[in-house]
């Protein structure tokens, strides 16, 4: 079953090719789009499932083997994440389609939005799949570009302006990344990570260092990690609703997977790991900080995005298998949650006008079934039981716990404090956007209905969110498992190589 390994990446592709042909038949492209991601979807699943008994699945693009060609790898930590962004992708693709941005409007050159979403999502799943350092730079450039025309569609002038800082940082992680990359050949003859595995070891540990650092400064950047964070809060809220949406929930993630990659398969005794625990407790704490001074839905929620970004560092900076999996789960959680979140930000602003604070108010009468899509995945993300916010929350502090040093404890305090200031914010949005009466009167033709299929997206994940609770159990086991997979190493490099190289 390995023929399936590629076609995350392939289907996708195939997928924008044709919906450019259909350029001007934008029923038929929405059709397309629908057709591929769902088909993208069950493929996950099916990897997720053939990666259950620990052995990952590779494929060797061109037959021509590793370390030489390029290796498509499928271990469980990539099949889990496979299939929540592909889950994710398709919810926001129907939540834009509801918008009526896919089917045509003065303001969104639509002919270009699905080849350009379905490039951006094969992008993230090459990214996934990548069994090398070049192949991956190669996945984070292809999403990179799409997402470029994506953050500027509509070409005013606040998404110009944001949207060119957001150009700018990016080409530069990129920068740093390749220059990474370089050095890394360099000093070992290949980039291929199983076989990384073995010849990093024999570097003297400045230059181990030197490398570790610069790939975290990439990547940290991708992953808006404090203090390479302040782009973020600035250029993801002026573009429309489903790409805020997707960026938010999972462009950061794949920063983050690459952390989680890169550290435990390359540096798994690395030096780096109290840098990442500082850097996890000052994402958490500056990041919430910069939430709850907000007036504004969406930049409120940016700024949550990047303080839950510690979270995940804080299981990463442990390095044990209760932190990765506890990291892992929180992953999974944040990008259901975070999305969620945004579509529910986009239903506010188009119900009530705005997404200010200041001239929101009494949406919890006007549209009962928006106040219980923006309640729930915000008591979520607040770690309130019995979400899976609560329990990916617990995790990490249990881990945090078990570690028992001083800096570990540390971060258990900043995590409970952060989640008590998180709730602080999302209960603030609910109250002056929900509860009360609004101060200043919006313009009746700010003002619309809320379409179905936005409404039922949205609804969609929320129930996905919620549906996690249930499942806790089971996906704790799912990221232990991967995990412990993660921290052995040896399954990776055996089904590349077949044995240890």
């Amino acid at each position: 079953m390995t023929w399936l390994v590629p076609l995350p990446v392939v289907m996708p592709l195939l997928g924008a090719a044709v919906a450019m042909l259909l350029r001007r038949h934008p029923g038929l492209q929405r059709g397309v789009s629908l057709v591929v991601l769902g088909a993208t979807l069950a493929v996950a699943v099916a990897l997720l499932a053939l990666t259950a008994t620990g052995e990952p699945l590779t494929v060797a693009v061109g037959g021509w083997a590793a370390p030489m060609g390029i290796v498509l790898v499928a271990d469980r930590l990539a099949a889990l994440m496979l299939v929540v962004s592909a889950a994710v992708t398709l919810c926001v693709l129907v939540y834009s389609i509801g918008q009526g941005m896919a089917g045509g409007n003065d303001v969104t050159p639509v002919a270009v939005y699905h080849p350009a979403y379905l490039i951006l999502t094969a992008g993230v799943t090459n990214a996934f799949l990548a069994g090398d350092l070049f192949n991956l730079y190669v996945g984070f450039e292809i999403l990179l570009a799409a997402s470029y025309v994506l953050i500027t569609m509509g070409a005013t002038r606040s998404r110009i302006r944001d949207g060119t800082t957001y150009v700018v940082v990016s080409l530069l992680s990129s920068l740093i990344f390749l220059t990474a990359i370089g050095l890394t050949y360099a000093a070992t003859g290949t980039l291929n990570l199983a076989q990384l595995a073995g010849r990093l070891d024999a570097l003297p540990d400045g230059l181990q260092l030197a490398l570790q650092s610069m790939l975290l400064l990439a990547f940290g950047i991708k992953a808006a990690v404090f203090p390479l964070s302040a782009w973020l809060p600035d250029s993801y809220p002026t573009a429309i609703a489903p790409v805020t949406a997707v960026f938010a929930g999972l462009l950061t993630k794949v920063g983050v997977y690459a952390i989680i990659r890169t550290q435990t398969l390359l540096f798994p005794d690395g030096p780096a790991a109290n840098v990442l625990l500082v850097a996890a407790l000052l994402t958490m704490i500056v990041g919430i900080l910069g939430a709850v001074a907000q007036s504004d839905i969406k930049r409120l929620l940016s700024f949550t995005l990047v303080s839950h970004i510690g979270y995940m560092l804080f299981g990463i900076g442990l390095a044990s298998d209760a932190g990765l999996s506890g990291a892992i789960y929180y992953v999974v959680h944040h990008i259901i949650i975070q999305t969620t979140l945004f579509l529910a930000a986009g239903l506010i602003e188009r119900r009530g006008g705005s997404t200010s604070l200041d001239r929101l108010g009494g949406l919890a009468r006007l549209t009962p079934v928006l106040a219980v899509l923006f309640f729930l995945p915000a008591l979520n993300l607040a770690g309130i039981p019995p979400f899976s916010g609560f329990f990916g929350k617990l995790g990490l502090l249990q881990a945090g716990v078990a570690e028992g040093g001083a800096l570990a404890w540390i971060l258990v305090a900043g995590s409970v404090v952060t989640s008590l200031l998180t709730l602080y914010a999302i209960g603030r949005v609910w109250n002056l956007a929900f509860w009360r009466t609004p101060r200043l009167p919006v313009p009746a033709d700010r003002v619309r209905a809320l379409p179905r299929l936005m409404v039922g997206a949205t609804l969609a994940l929320v129930v996905l969110g919620t549906g996690l609770t249930v499942v806790s159990g089971p996906l704790f086991d799912v990221t232990g498992r991967a995990a412990t997979e993660l921290l052995d190493r040896e399954p990776y490099v055996r089904a590349v190589f077949g044995e240890a190289p």
